[in-house]
């Protein structure tokens, strides 16, 4: 009896895997290309479940352009791996697109060819929607207690789903910033309480946290939990700062119209190797020792330590592909750890993240025409950077002398370090307190203040009451606005 090629196929995939359903393929030209897309698309599931992804840009204003490229170029690799919008929640101010400053009216790129990330992003959280209480709820899937107008997109996940975190942002010993003079930040025993919350709901199988931000190992160090199935790299340790990348006179530099850098770079190097490599053969431990090296090595003069936390051992050898998905195009490639793990050419310079708004004015005014109103304008913006910078110095000079008696023994006290594996501070309400106290004599920190929130907490960790705390702050500022109306 004869049998054709397709019946043959049939009858052999039946004895072979056991199935009772098949599907033959006639045995003519087939685009096999198209059917290997769909198989790796595979929509939004991964064989644990569906993929969940939150995407987060802590800051506003044309200076911190980067972060919210950082979040946009996110979303696009993450659709590009396909995870389907209704999973991913995006978190963004929205005011760099349309601003008057952008040099492409519409657009946001990521890196110096230029191409457009903005583009289909959905608009989940944005301007005063983008806060703290938004954003738990939206990981606690708790959609009755947002609050403004935003699309009321949650994390509905399940028990087989995956979470993966991306955030963005300026940050302190402990805090991550939220867009807007007024906003409060996020805490790190807050987010690591709401992690505990999350957990104990038992609504998803693992979760990857991306961090970038100055000083974000502090809101992990001490307090991430084990045994709650949840990975996390930073793009620094718990005290130093993460860098811009792809700035004005960089190498390779931001296009010559743009006075801001354009991305971050810890995290332009989980995305660029992201949308370059076939997720499915690449680990989280993987992903994170290329990261590591190019994150510390690429920069000439300094660097910072990309660090993971929590169940490291458990999760490190889980693929990329479960967070985050591959793009199909990107199948063929072939993961090498010796090839990935070589640091690049090094740059010439680039940007400490409290730096960016300075250099971001100071070339605003350089390139304003000489004698314009608009190079008058700049002028001004930039005196007015440069003198919060020094109110926020002096003030904190001021309060150490107050608390502890001589400049020495406030710089012993306030620049403290504590060991590795200890949290920031142990009073997180006394913290919290001395934080307000601080606003409200001396005012709103700036995103450069920030550098001093370990100070805040160190004092705690003193012994200095938030009543003494209030007094000082009270007399320093005071005494730094007197001076100030007398020059």
């Amino acid at each position: 009896m004869k049998m054709n090629l397709c019946s043959f196929s049939v009858l052999l995939l039946h004895f072979a895997v056991l199935i009772p359903n098949h599907i033959c393929v006639e045995s003519r030209n087939v685009d096999y290309s198209s059917v290997k897309e769909f198989i790796s698309r595979d929509d939004d599931k991964s064989p644990q479940g569906t993929r969940w992804a939150i995407l987060l840009a802590g800051s506003d204003g044309y200076s911190n352009y980067r972060h919210q490229a950082d979040v946009c170029h996110a979303y696009q690799v993450l659709k590009k791996g396909g995870l389907k919008d209704e999973n991913i929640v995006v978190f963004m101010y929205d005011d760099i697109a349309f601003n008057e400053k952008n040099p492409r009216p519409g657009v946001i790129i990521n890196n110096p060819r230029s191409e457009d990330v903005y583009h289909g992003v959905p608009k989940d959280y944005i301007g005063s929607d983008v806060n703290v209480n938004n954003f738990l709820n939206v990981l606690h899937g708790n959609k009755s207690a947002l609050t403004g107008k935003g699309s009321g997109k949650v994390v509905s996940s399940g028990p087989n789903d995956t979470i993966f975190v991306y955030y963005a942002d300026h940050g302190g010993a402990g805090v991550l910033s939220m867009p807007g003079v007024f906003s409060e930040p996020l805490y790190a025993n807050d987010f690591n309480d709401a992690l505990i919350k999350k957990h104990k709901t038992g609504t998803y199988k693992s979760m990857v946290i991306y961090l970038e931000a100055c000083e974000a190992g502090s809101m992990f160090e001490g307090l991430l939990k084990p045994r709650m199935n949840i990975y996390v790299t930073t793009a620094s340790n718990a005290h130093e700062s993460s860098w811009g990348y792809y700035c004005p006179d960089d190498v390779p530099a931001a296009p010559s119209e743009y006075t801001t850098c354009l991305g971050d770079l810890y995290s332009i190097a989980w995305l660029e190797e992201s949308e370059k490599h076939n997720m499915k053969t690449e680990s989280l431990g993987k992903q994170f020792e290329v990261v590591r090296r190019r994150t510390l090595y690429e920069i000439s003069d300094n660097g910072s330590h990309v660090i993971q936390y929590g169940d490291i051992k458990q999760l490190r050898n889980q693929s990329m592909y479960t967070y985050i998905g591959t793009n199909p195009e990107n199948d063929e490639y072939k993961f090498s750890i010796e090839t990935n793990s070589k640091p690049v050419q090094m740059l010439s310079h680039t940007r400490n993240q409290r730096d960016n708004d300075l250099i971001h004015f100071q070339l605003q005014y350089q390139n304003a025409p000489e004698g314009s109103e608009k190079k008058a304008k700049a002028w001004q913006r930039y005196q007015n950077v440069v003198q919060d910078r020094n109110y926020v110095d002096g003030s904190m000079d001021l309060i150490g002398k107050f608390l502890f008696g001589t400049t020495e023994m406030a710089s012993e006290v306030l620049k403290a370090v504590r060991p590795s594996g200890q949290p920031v501070v142990d009073d997180w309400s006394c913290y919290k307190t001395m934080v307000e106290a601080y606003k409200k004599n001396c005012g709103t920190f700036s995103r450069y203040g920030l550098k001093y929130m370990r100070s805040l907490a160190n004092m705690c960790n003193a012994g200095v009451k938030p009543e003494k705390m209030a007094q000082a702050s009270d007399y320093a500022c005071s005494t730094l606005r007197k001076s100030s109306l007398q020059h």
